[in-house]
């Protein structure tokens, strides 16, 4: 996915507006966690030392997508665990996505050395070898970091003690 990514092979919709904003199209993005390589469309949340209410923000809001994300494959699981209520001409269909979901994720669910010096040099402010990527997606996080804090981006209870 990596290479897909930095060689635009995905077949991503072009950036668009954000929903009542007047800032610049925003790109679609991926959500991940810490252990990916920050892109312009794959958001991993800010180091977190040193975070504003604003980089504090965007991490709460990464992190509640990522949880909807796993979430969904929680309820995929449960239902390849019982019999499978759905008409059966949808059922092979199903079955194999979630084989070739397996099959991926079991193939890139490791780490290397060479990547992990990479994600740590950019974590301490470093450029890491995806050079351009790298910096283009730390410009993409603020732009969303930002319009998650803007009035059109927040929500009532964003604001409210989470407890952290």
């Amino acid at each position: 996915m990596s290479q897909w990514l930095q060689s635009n092979q995905l077949d991503i919709p072009q950036p668009s507006p954000l929903p009542v904003s007047s800032g610049p199209p925003a790109p679609y993005v991926f959500v991940a966690d810490e252990a990916f390589a920050l892109f312009p469309n794959l958001m991993l949340p800010f180091p977190r030392r040193g975070l504003d209410a604003s980089r504090c923000n965007f991490n709460y809001r990464l992190s509640s997508a990522r949880r909807f994300v796993e979430c969904t494959f929680g309820i995929l699981v449960s239902i390849l665990l019982s019999a499978i209520q759905m008409a059966p001409e949808n059922v092979n269909a199903v079955i194999k996505a979630c084989v070739v979901l397996h099959n991926y994720t079991r193939m890139h669910d490791s780490v290397s050395e060479e990547e992990a010096d990479v994600w740590t040099t950019a974590d301490q402010g470093g450029l890491p070898l995806l050079g351009r990527a790298w910096s283009v997606g730390l410009r993409v996080r603020e732009q969303y970091a930002e319009y998650f804090m803007s009035a059109a981006g927040s929500f009532p209870s964003q604001h409210s003690s989470r407890g952290s």
